[in-house]
């Protein structure tokens, strides 16, 4: 099933992306060698691929950081005895199991410029904003959604891992006087390690590999939220003005081998470090 599923669309990926496939009926495949490659990195072209480049790293690095420190302090408020614990656990979970369009949808009307929630509160105060299409804010707000979107699959994961932990541990810490944030430092973040590095994998080629959120909120050619998973989409389908045209599976599928070499390198040293840190743990 992973090869077939996984492995051969991959290595055809590769192997197009030294075509010009353009998907176009009639139109002959000419091998083109390294050229889709240059395009990426070419001055002509820099611009859009640098800044794709650029909202791609923002977004997986503070999205993924956001979202573990937000589920860990979560998942120990809903690991202690409370009133009505398993309602709360399925609601901070429920956001999981939308789907993008939904979520999406939810969150667009959230912020309608003309009479949503956010647009009235701010009107209170005489200020207005176009939200999702304010560049210095777009890519902000799709980070937000992102994380309420997922941070409940980071919670359950840190649940099991609290659940997991022995509570001999901190009757042992109790006594011998250890305080509540030593306890925590000492006894939980060590305990919890691998739940923090499945977290943090997770979170981070979730990141780098989204693009439909991105495309829900604020659409295929807002330059200020397009990452590079949303650029192989628009390059290779089409969606934003001008591109039906020049669309181009060849080059879509170059750039989602260097998009495929950014997830490797990046989740090869996040777990190497974790690994690292856990050892010291």
């Amino acid at each position: 099933m992973l090869t077939v599923f996984g492995l051969v669309p991959a290595v055809g990926m590769l192997v197009v992306s030294f075509t010009d496939l353009r998907g176009l009926p009639y139109l002959p495949v000419n091998w083109v060698g390294v050229e889709n490659y240059i395009s990426f990195f070419s001055p002509a072209k820099w611009a859009d691929s640098a800044n794709a480049l650029r909202n791609t790293l923002v977004f997986a690095i503070v999205s993924t950081v956001i979202q573990i420190v937000l589920a860990l302090g979560i998942a120990i408020l809903l690991n202690r005895p409370l009133r009505g614990r398993n309602l709360y656990r399925a609601v901070v979970f429920m956001p999981t199991v939308l789907g993008v369009t939904v979520t999406g949808l939810v969150w667009s009307l959230m912020f309608n410029v003309t009479g949503g929630p956010a647009a009235s509160f701010l009107s209170l105060f005489g200020k207005q904003s176009a939200f999702f299409g304010d560049p210095r804010i777009a890519l902000a707000l799709v980070i937000v959604v992102q994380i309420w979107m997922i941070v409940g699959i980071s919670v359950i994961i840190f649940l099991s891992g609290l659940q997991a932990i022995p509570e001999e541990l901190y009757e042992a810490g109790s006594i011998d006087g250890a305080s509540g944030w030593q306890r925590f430092r000492f006894i939980t973040i060590p305990m919890l390690a691998p739940s923090i590095t499945a977290n943090v994998l997770l979170g981070i080629v979730n990141a780098l590999q989204s693009y439909q959120l991105t495309y829900v909120l604020t659409g295929p050619s807002n330059k200020s939220t397009q990452v590079l998973s949303l650029l192989v989409f628009v390059q290779g389908f089409g969606g934003a003005s001008g591109t039906t045209l020049s669309q181009s599976q060849g080059y879509a599928a170059a750039i989602s081998m260097v998009q495929f070499a950014i997830v490797g390198i990046v989740s090869l040293l996040a777990l190497w470090y974790l690994r690292k840190r856990e050892a010291k743990l």
